[in-house]
């Protein structure tokens, strides 16, 4: 297959603001959840790889944590996740929320663009056509940085096709770069730790989500009872912070932990016995040894 000349392959980079839809359309592009989602902006902290094949297309897609003004030694290293992955790609994706086009972290994205982009316009299911074809206008007013412009609706999985179709043209002749039934290079064990911080991400509030960490500490197959046994770390910054996470009488960890292993079931495709625990951490978000060991530095 990748020995044929109209074989094409290539990275394409998923970039944009926080919270527009980078992850949900990393997942509904690969047809799997690899990345965490949650109304919350700034869940993704990592670049998160996800390959597709088609007959005469390997699409390997990065997505990114959104491109923003770090804030914070977390902050730089998730920005600079986001801006090696542009120099990485074949084909950068710029996506933008049709309720707030342009505006000043859209704007900040394009000018960290390191060559020409499709333009994605996302969630087009929530507005009127009228309002999209007049965000294709205004596109047209920055000269050069946009090859095509594409409405979608990731949520919706309209114009995915389309997207798709699009990219392919783009792409060099290319190698089949990785075996056809493989969709990511993630570890499982990182996958498992972002199910759970997405859940945390969805059931707490104020700063709790985004000063959390995950690290799974035992992962074990036991192939005698079809099952893989997860043991799993929450870290947080304060005491208090602790005391939430887990919840009057230890309901909230339980509520986690049970959403969390439908997910990681659902991956892993097998039962999973998942233990979570809750420790701090005191400012780890500002320690770059800690954000290293917690795979934040990708």
């Amino acid at each position: 297959m990748n020995n044929e000349n109209n074989f094409h392959s290539g990275f394409i980079s998923i970039v944009g603001s926080p919270n527009v839809g980078k992850s949900t359309l990393l997942n509904v592009l690969i047809g799997k959840k690899l990345s965490a989602v949650s109304k919350k902006p700034n869940t993704t902290r990592n670049r998160i790889l996800g390959i597709k094949t088609l007959p005469n297309a390997q699409l390997i897609f990065l997505d990114t944590p959104g491109i923003q003004r770090a804030k914070g030694q977390l902050g730089k290293a998730m920005v600079q996740s986001s801006i090696s992955a542009l120099g990485d790609a074949d084909v950068i994706l710029l996506m933008i929320d049709v309720k707030a086009p342009f505006n000043k972290l859209d704007s900040y994205a394009m000018s960290n663009l390191s060559k020409p982009a499709i333009l994605l316009i996302n969630k087009i299911d929530l507005i009127k056509r009228t309002k999209i074809l007049e965000i294709i206008e205004e596109s047209q007013n920055f000269d050069k940085i946009f090859t095509e412009v594409i409405p979608i609706s990731a949520l919706k999985g309209s114009g995915i096709d389309d997207l798709i179709d699009t990219i392919i043209k783009y792409l060099p002749v290319g190698p089949l770069y990785f075996p056809g039934d493989m969709i990511t290079d993630i570890p499982e064990k990182f996958l498992v730790a972002e199910c759970i911080r997405e859940k945390v991400f969805n059931l707490t509030y104020q700063e709790i989500p985004y000063k959390t960490a995950v690290f799974v500490e035992e992962f074990e197959e036991v192939s005698e009872r079809d099952l893989v046994r997860i043991s799993a770390i929450i870290y947080v910054e304060r005491k208090n912070h602790k005391g939430i996470i887990i919840g009057n009488q230890g309901q909230m960890l339980k509520q986690i932990g049970t959403l969390a292993r439908v997910d990681i079931e659902r991956i892993l495709d097998t039962r999973v016995y998942l233990k979570l625990w809750v420790k701090v951490k005191e400012r780890w978000t500002e320690r770059a040894d800690l954000i290293n060991e917690f795979g934040y530095a990708r």
